[in-house]
């Protein structure tokens, strides 16, 4: 990664994509030591995380996360998500955060050097396009190492770094946990993140 000390970052985390790539890879996210490794690279002015919320379940298993990262340094973009039946009559969750993003890295471009995209999705690569115009860097953070890859070749092409998570695993990854013990009450999914492996 090419980051200098005197640059402005921004880091815009697609929550549920970054999810699906870290599970791709065969590790969890610590939200702790990305930030801390972020702050090392520059001057870290924003650190968003965008996630959609099932609303009316009585307990979200994302919502230990959300909290954490809104008292730890993060500025949590939540909305809630949309319940819906699949063809084959099951209850499914959709939580789109595209335009969410997209907005604060425009707004952010008046005020950041360098933005980090930690997403592989290609509707992107228009938005990062007209960063770019404006004179911003832009590094994507996804993989190319999992199978199917998860991110796009135009999103990896357009950006002026592309960083393959996989890499980033030992300093920002943690071991994934046994099953029983993530989804008791720590399980970091939001139903979004949860169907989002069924959209790669």
């Amino acid at each position: 990664m090419t980051f200098y000390p005197t640059e402005r970052l921004a880091l815009f985390i697609d929550g549920a994509n970054l999810y699906s790539a870290a599970k791709a890879l065969g590790f969890d996210i610590d939200y702790r030591k990305l930030l801390d490794e972020f702050k090392k690279r520059g001057l870290l002015v924003r650190a968003y995380y965008y996630t959609a919320i099932a609303e009316n379940d009585d307990y979200s298993p994302i919502r230990p996360l959300v909290d954490w990262l809104d008292y730890n340094g993060f500025t949590l973009v939540t909305k809630p998500a949309r319940e819906y039946t699949d063809s084959q009559g099951r209850k499914r969750w959709r939580g789109d955060m595209d335009i969410e993003i997209a907005v604060d890295m425009l707004q952010m471009a008046e005020t950041v050097d360098h933005m980090v995209l930690f997403s592989g999705d290609g509707d992107f690569r228009a938005l990062v396009e007209a960063v770019q115009r404006k004179g911003r860097r832009v590094t994507v953070v996804s993989t190319m190492k999992s199978q199917p890859p998860m991110t796009s070749d135009d999103l990896r092409r357009q950006a002026d770094n592309f960083v393959d998570l996989n890499d980033l695993g030992n300093i920002i990854g943690r071991p994934q946990r046994a099953p029983q013990q993530r989804y008791a009450s720590t399980d970091q999914r939001s139903p979004a993140e949860r169907e989002a492996e069924d959209e790669y």
